[in-house]
């Protein structure tokens, strides 16, 4: 068992490096402030830093080599992987902003590797009895971004300054988001889309577009594709599924049927799986382009 500490309890102004009995090479390095509270049922792994006032309660587990800065706070179950880094005053694992919520429930923040999280950003746990919020790994998340309950964030995404995320809302991988963008409960967000900052979104955001104004694309992300490797004729298929679903006049419904007469790359499938599973939100319209609401308002 890793050691678990009730309180830092160094006599130095500097943040000390102490061995501490560990269960690997025998010991475990950790460097925490004097005026750090860690939980005694608390878990953290080696080489962990812990800044000034830092707070870190009971049943929360930290990875190896993470930085947890000054007036952070890890609260409740927070799991946490390697080498993430918790800005100043963030504030992790915080019961919902839900009034259905019930602070006897149990509930989870589920965290990855790698991650940014910079000051302030504050991260509510899952509402419902077993649930969890969950962040992938490679995520950087700037300054003041919040995500409600039971927001799901895949891998390397990256949400500018103040980004504010509703309870289930659910991104992919790669997406970016400008800063103060807001999004409404239970929307998706698709892989590698990137989203104009200032702005607000209630419907479903497909794969691989670009957010242009209030739930409104402007095409693919061709740039931010090319970037990451994506090939030429792969773009072209996207863009070919896009026109499809936003140009050629057909309803969501129609546009899905008519894809399955053809053959489509890995990306353009994904964009057309997006758009073909059912969503309350409905999908965001096209500039230049006709509603095209949600499967079920549109249906053939």
């Amino acid at each position: 068992m890793r050691v678990q500490l009730t309180r830092a309890r160094f006599g130095s102004r500097v943040q000390p490096l102490t061995l501490l009995p560990g269960d690997r090479f025998g010991f475990i390095l950790l460097k925490i402030h004097p005026t750090a509270l860690v939980g005694s049922k608390a878990r953290l792994g080696e080489n962990v830093e812990v800044g000034a006032y830092a707070i870190i309660e009971d049943h929360v587990v930290v990875g190896d080599d993470c930085t947890i800065q000054a007036h952070a706070i890890l609260t409740d179950r927070v799991n946490l992987g390697a080498r993430n880094f918790v800005g100043y005053g963030a504030v992790i694992g915080s019961a919902p902003q839900d009034f259905d919520h019930s602070r006897s429930i149990t509930s989870q923040v589920v965290i990855g590797d790698d991650n940014t999280f910079r000051e302030y950003v504050t991260i509510h746990r899952g509402t419902k009895e077993g649930s969890a919020t969950h962040i992938g790994s490679s995520n950087f998340l700037m300054a003041g971004v919040h995500l409600g309950h039971n927001v799901r964030v895949g891998d390397r995404n990256v949400m500018a300054n103040n980004c504010l995320l509703a309870g289930y809302v659910h991104v992919g991988n790669d997406a970016v988001f400008g800063g103060g963008s807001v999004f409404h409960q239970f929307l998706r967000v698709g892989d590698m889309s990137m989203i104009r900052g200032g702005t607000a979104w209630s419907k479903d955001i497909p794969p691989y577009t670009v957010g242009a104004i209030i739930n409104t694309v402007c095409g693919i992300n061709s740039v931010g594709m090319r970037r990451k490797g994506i090939t030429t004729p792969a773009r072209a298929d996207v863009k070919r599924a896009y026109n499809l679903l936003y140009r050629s006049g057909l309803n969501v419904s129609q546009a899905i049927k008519e894809s399955q007469t053809s053959d489509w790359s890995p990306e353009a499938g994904g964009f057309l799986r997006f758009v073909g599973d059912r969503s309350k939100r409905g999908l965001c319209n096209a500039r230049g382009s006709s509603s095209v609401g949600t499967v079920e308002e549109k249906g053939a």
